[in-house]
């Protein structure tokens, strides 16, 4: 499965609203679990069996819990038994069918 999810605090108590602190500690969970992982400006995504992705993160959640009084988790899950390898996977098609889009577009 992959998940993609964006964990944060709020009421933080910091003037900015900054959260790189508290998503920094989430980010180090994910890296450190071994798991199939990539990190965007909004969302961190993560491959692997469901109860380890859950395991990692209720991790990332709880390493951002003492960054504020509250903490948001926004989840996507892409459930496909069977399957491994589709963090790259799913970007490698999706480019392939961009290039061949290009190559038709050009043909004509």
């Amino acid at each position: 499965m992959l998940v993609a999810f964006s964990v944060a605090p709020s009421g933080t108590g910091r003037a900015d609203g900054s959260v790189h602190d508290a998503v920094a500690a989430a980010v180090r969970v994910v890296r450190d679990s071994g798991l199939p992982h990539r990190t965007t400006s909004m969302f961190t995504e993560i491959e692997g069996e469901w109860d380890e992705v859950f395991d990692v993160v209720k991790r990332a959640t709880d390493a951002v819990a003492p960054y504020g009084s509250r903490v948001s988790l926004v989840l996507k899950a892409d459930i496909r038994p069977g399957y491994s390898g589709e963090l790259d996977g799913k970007i490698e098609r999706l480019e392939a069918a961009i290039d061949r889009q290009d190559g038709d577009a050009a043909a004509e």
